[in-house]
């Protein structure tokens, strides 16, 4: 534990980032699996509409520095091809 203040302010602020990080991240993890849930209940139109918040998600969470953006866009693509590939069908 550390005992100069401003150490101690440090440990208390990203303490709390970590909690309000893992929040926005297990969030997010949540916007993918029901669209993927959406999708294996082969509903494209609601799939579609599924995709769009897990997209909004994922650009949110790079804006926030939560995950890189090169990661989000690789996880938009393969969501958006298991979608294309479910409306081909």
């Amino acid at each position: 534990m550390p005992n100069i203040k401003s150490a101690i302010k440090r440990v208390k602020i990203s303490s709390e980032r970590n909690i309000k990080n893992a929040s926005a991240r297990s969030a997010l993890r949540t916007t993918i699996k029901r669209f993927e849930e959406t999708l294996a209940s082969a509903n494209v139109d609601n799939a579609r509409v599924a995709l769009a918040k897990a997209v909004r998600a994922l650009d949110k969470a790079v804006s926030k520095g939560l995950v890189h953006k090169n990661m989000a866009a690789r996880k938009k693509s393969r969501l958006t091809q298991k979608l294309n590939k479910a409306s081909a069908q």
